[in-house]
């Protein structure tokens, strides 16, 4: 398998996943801390990051693995907290930047990239105490935070990412409850939190695009997290509409406003809309952007990030009793095919990764990709003998490249740049919550 000149090979991590230090140096606390410091069975075998991979102390062990490796490119995120401990610039912790400041730089040292995302999921608890991702508030706190991190880092940074997997966060922290704060809002909350995050992608992007793009020279997108979803039944009409749909709500509610035209997608505003009447709303559960903000949120992101790990396969699904929830607007049910291998969540599914490419390039015309996760999880304890989890590689490497090779030979039909995917970027080390999710 020859990858083309400039493929980026990746390790990411994620700051609540990995660093430990929960309360060391000046760090706040963060919801993540908040949330499984309550106990009960909120998450896999009452752990807790205090700990983890203890990465704030062991950086120097990690740049071991990521010199051995030999990755183009290191993903990590910044923890809000630990650099603006109650999350607004009014106290500043140097610990935290010294921290990420040697990070940074000893990966320029040895001649790897940082990509870093700005938010990981851990907001600052003392935010979500004022409404979290539900509140407008949030928008104003989080283009203050970016700037701070622009202004202190970009010096550096030439990739940024501003919100981790966006659409899980707003299903999975407001709508289903399962993430902090851990209070289920559904069928309202998700979509609260996803107007909200998408707008504070958009203002930190025009942040960055007005006040440092010009002398830093960088790149700020977004991640989304994308599961390839396939009819179960392909002769099945029903199926392949239901399927269609539920790529719109899991991935476009996201990337069309922020990629195409600034709003929401049609089916996704008129299934809400039909749902809400039916269910006795005076009006639709999914705000609506004013035309102001369509244009301020209109073409935000410098490359498509996204983040694939498996496959479901669609069917349709009525809801007959008017149910709420994300889930229950799409009206679809969805499982995977019993022939899949899979661990915990994970369906093995590498030609998903083909088709999910293929679609974001058909869809966005043709954008720089950046797979920014992909991996495989392991029981406990993982075998020494990792045969499976590198099969799972070989064969999404595969896919990766037949992807790549549809690309270059339909570009260079039409005599256009033929740059498919940029960096592929697989898990370095593993902690919670990865395994609890």
């Amino acid at each position: 398998m020859a990858f083309p000149e400039g493929f980026g090979w990746a390790a990411a991590t994620a700051a609540y996943q990995v660093e430990g230090g929960w309360d060391a140096d000046g760090k706040g606390p963060c919801v993540w801390d908040t949330f499984t410091h309550q106990g009960g069975e909120r998450v896999f075998k009452n752990q807790t990051g205090d700990v983890a991979c203890g990465s704030y102390t062991l950086w120097e062990e990690d740049l071991k693995c990521i010199k051995q490796l030999g990755l183009t490119h290191y993903r990590f995120s910044l923890s809000w907290s630990r650099l603006l401990p109650d999350g607004t610039t009014g106290f500043i912790n140097q610990k935290g930047i010294d921290y990420y400041n040697k990070i940074i730089d000893d990966l320029l040292t040895n001649g790897v990239t940082p990509i870093v995302t700005l938010y990981h999921f851990d907001l600052p608890q003392a935010l979500e105490d004022q409404g979290g991702w539900l509140s407008e508030a949030i928008i104003e706190s989080f283009d203050k935070y970016a700037q701070f991190c622009f202004s202190t880092f970009g010096d550096r940074v030439k990739q940024w990412i501003t919100i981790n997997e966006a659409n899980i966060l707003s299903l999975m922290a407001y709508d289903l409850g399962i993430f902090p704060p851990g209070i289920p809002h559904c069928g309202t909350g998700g979509y609260q939190a996803a107007h909200n995050l998408i707008k504070a992608h958009a203002r930190s992007w025009h942040s960055y695009d007005s006040l440092f793009r010009k002398e830093q020279k960088g790149m700020v997108s977004i991640s989304l997290f994308a599961t390839w979803l396939e009819p179960a039944d392909p002769n099945s009409v029903s199926d392949q509409e239901a399927a269609k749909r539920a790529i719109t709500f899991h991935l476009d509610l996201f990337a069309k406003p922020i990629f195409i035209d600034g709003d929401y997608p049609e089916v996704v505003k008129s299934k809400i809309a039909s749902m809400s009447q039916r269910q006795g709303y005076p009006s639709s559960r999914l705000p609506e952007f004013t035309e102001e903000e369509k244009k301020m949120i209109k073409g935000t992101a410098d490359f498509f990030a996204v983040q694939y790990y498996t496959t479901r396969l669609i069917k349709y699904q009525e809801n007959k009793k008017g149910e709420l929830g994300i889930l229950q607007d799409v009206e679809i049910e969805y499982f995977p095919d019993p022939s899949w291998k899979n661990v915990d969540w994970i369906y093995v599914v590498p030609w998903g990764i083909r088709k999910l490419l293929k679609y974001i390039k058909d869809t966005y015309n043709n954008p720089v990709i950046y797979i920014t996760e992909n991996g495989f999880p392991q029981s406990d304890p993982a075998p020494l003998d990792d045969t499976q989890r590198w099969e799972h590689f070989r064969q999404t490497f595969q896919e990766l490249l037949k992807a790549w090779i549809y690309r270059r030979d339909k570009m260079l039909s039409t005599e256009s740049p033929c740059c498919c995917l940029s960096a592929f970027s697989l898990p370095l080390r593993l902690s919670l919550p990865t395994e609890s999710r």
